[in-house]
């Protein structure tokens, strides 16, 4: 048996805070067991018609087309920056002397554009996006329930025999050398590795055949390593919101002043019935209860909907006496 009281709005507040969590994979099959995921993708600049029984596919976890790997990358994160380096706007018709100003437009200033394209720091920075014929991207994708609310800026590693990558914090991705050879979207879980960004952003890269020196990340053969490779180590911490909502239950010091424990009462009365002999609590109370000073003490704290259904329990680690003479408060947290 229980005793119910309503919570007030003031009595029930919801905070927000932010947890993290690290993650380590080692190997292509800790990265796509079940539960973790994390997917890569080559993207090709494939020229033609689109033909779905010979046009290449890519993946390690889900299959897609190269071709519609690149153009939805190119849609979704580069589509105003596809004719510079440095972050800045793409021109586009609506800016072209005499053209339809009904074409696509520009982020910021006087424009309003067709695309958002997930900037990750208010700051100018490389966005190199490649356009020639038969170009690769590498794309590796971390699913959400891994990310939680974007990747920790500074926290993504990522190894593989042709060398390691790693994100500065303002949404690049350097190799081994500090080049730049791609961007991450830490609201996204999506990295993405350029085949010519480091050359377009003027750094270069050694190799012979198919060996490379230096690490760099930004040549083909090495793209194609980072994606394809089983031997590949990947880190990164997650950041997610959770809000932790604290119920006040108080108790006036008119209020719950009694036990609804049957053990304070005497004189049961037994009942036969052909189901058998029940014992119902009798009228009188026992001595030790009936005096001025008793206090009854608090156990358990339930918290029920409207319908009196219980929906959480709190147990408090030692029994805590009812005051009679002043409120009596117990603060429930519960996160979600």
């Amino acid at each position: 048996m229980g005793a119910y009281k309503q919570f007030l709005a003031s009595d029930i507040v919801v905070t927000p805070f932010e947890v993290n969590k690290a993650f380590h994979f080692e190997g292509a099959s800790e990265l796509t067991a079940s539960g973790v995921g994390i997917d890569r993708f080559l993207g090709t600049n494939v020229t033609g018609t689109f033909n779905p029984i010979s046009d290449p596919t890519t993946g390690q976890v889900s299959t897609q087309y190269q071709r519609l790997v690149y153009d939805s990358i190119q849609q979704l994160y580069y589509s105003n920056y596809l004719s510079s380096s440095y972050g800045d706007s793409a021109v586009t018709a609506s800016l072209i002397p005499g053209a339809d100003t009904a074409g696509d437009r520009l982020v910021g200033g006087n424009q309003t554009s067709n695309y958002f394209n997930y900037l990750q720091t208010t700051l100018t920075y490389p966005k190199y996006f490649p356009t020639a014929s038969d170009d690769i991207i590498g794309v590796i994708s971390i699913p959400s329930r891994l990310y939680g609310n974007l990747i920790q800026p500074n926290s993504f590693v990522f190894i593989a025999p042709s060398g390691s990558l790693r994100d500065d914090g303002e949404g690049n991705i350097l190799d081994i050398n500090n080049d730049i050879v791609g961007n991450i979207f830490y609201y996204q879980g999506l990295i993405t590795i350029s085949s010519a960004a480091a050359i377009s952003l003027g750094y270069g890269f050694a190799t012979y055949g198919n060996a490379i020196y230096g690490g760099s990340g930004g040549d083909n053969t090495s793209i194609i390593n980072y994606i394809t490779s089983s031997n590949i180590t990947c880190s990164f911490s997650s950041s997610l919101t959770i809000y932790e909502t604290q119920y006040k239950c108080t108790m006036r010091e008119n209020e719950f002043n009694f036990s609804q424990n049957p053990s304070l009462s005497s004189g049961s009365t037994s009942i036969s019935s052909s189901a058998g002999t029940f014992f119902t609590p009798g009228q009188y109370l026992t001595n030790n209860v009936t005096g001025s000073y008793f206090s009854p003490y608090v156990t358990t704290v339930g918290l029920y909907d409207e319908n009196q259904n219980l929906l959480a329990v709190g147990k408090l680690s030692q029994p805590l006496p009812v005051s009679p003479t002043t409120d009596t408060t117990i603060l429930i947290n519960l996160d979600r």
